[in-house]
């Protein structure tokens, strides 16, 4: 059904990306999967680098946080084969890098919010952090951990 759904908006989900230094990019306990934190990567390529309030624009870094919440959807995948087999999704936190005086991260998280929803609908509502930081791996704008429950 989420599979179907994803077409349907055509959205691509990925493999899971190779980490960029020691970590897997995601761990199974139980009935929970809990992502490594993912940047908005794309075919290899970081999107929109620089800090929200600086460079990059509040639209680009909602871009960023889908784009981070497709790859941490590609890590849920790479444990349980399928995204049908998510049951909600528990907790979103989404890191911005920001200039100090930057009010909006979350406006930019909902970039990856509202994605969630439009996919999973209900079993997409969860409960979310939005964090202003200095500075993020690979001069990322974003950057976004999760944790699925899965049937």
């Amino acid at each position: 059904m989420f599979e179907k759904r994803l077409k349907e908006l055509e959205v691509i989900i990925p493999d899971a990306p190779k980490p960029l230094a020691s970590y897997v990019p995601a761990v199974k306990s139980g009935e929970y999967v809990f992502t490594s934190g993912q940047l908005p990567m794309l075919n290899g390529v970081l999107q929109f680098p620089g800090q929200l309030g600086g460079a990059v624009s509040i639209d680009e870094g909602k871009q960023a946080a889908r784009i981070s919440a497709i790859n941490c959807l590609g890590a849920v995948k790479t444990m349980t084969g399928t995204l049908d087999a998510v049951e909600q999704i528990v907790k979103v936190t989404v890191f911005v890098s920001c200039v100090p005086e930057f009010p909006n991260q979350p406006e930019v998280a909902n970039g990856a919010s509202d994605l969630l929803v439009e996919i999973f609908g209900d079993a997409g509502k969860h409960s979310r952090s939005a964090v202003g930081v200095s500075a993020l791996p690979r001069n990322a704008c974003v950057e976004i951990e999760m944790i699925v429950k899965v049937k």
